[in-house]
């Protein structure tokens, strides 16, 4: 488990052109609360984008992760998945 701190003001985001696993772990860390909070929403955006990029589990993790989450959390994370392609 990780026990040190993130700097979040050095830290930059996922560029567009990231690779799946980036992505994928990126649900990882939300889904497992490794930041000290479980975030269903993010986890869900992040794996939906690793998916999308073809990562081989995210699929999976994506709908592990729904299960446990209400409609409406579901289409906040779609949206949130479509807002940061359309930024990036």
């Amino acid at each position: 488990m990780f026990q040190g701190q993130i700097d979040f003001e050095t830290a930059v985001p996922v560029s567009a052109d990231a690779v799946q696993d980036i992505l994928f772990e990126r649900g990882l860390y939300w889904a497992s609360g490794r930041a000290g909070l479980v975030d269903l929403v993010a986890a869900h955006k992040w794996f939906n984008l690793a998916a999308l990029k073809g990562h081989a589990e995210a699929a999976a993790m994506r709908r592990e992760v729904a299960a446990l989450m209400s409609g409406a959390e579901i289409v906040m994370a779609q949206r949130d998945a479509r807002a940061w392609m359309t930024v990036h």
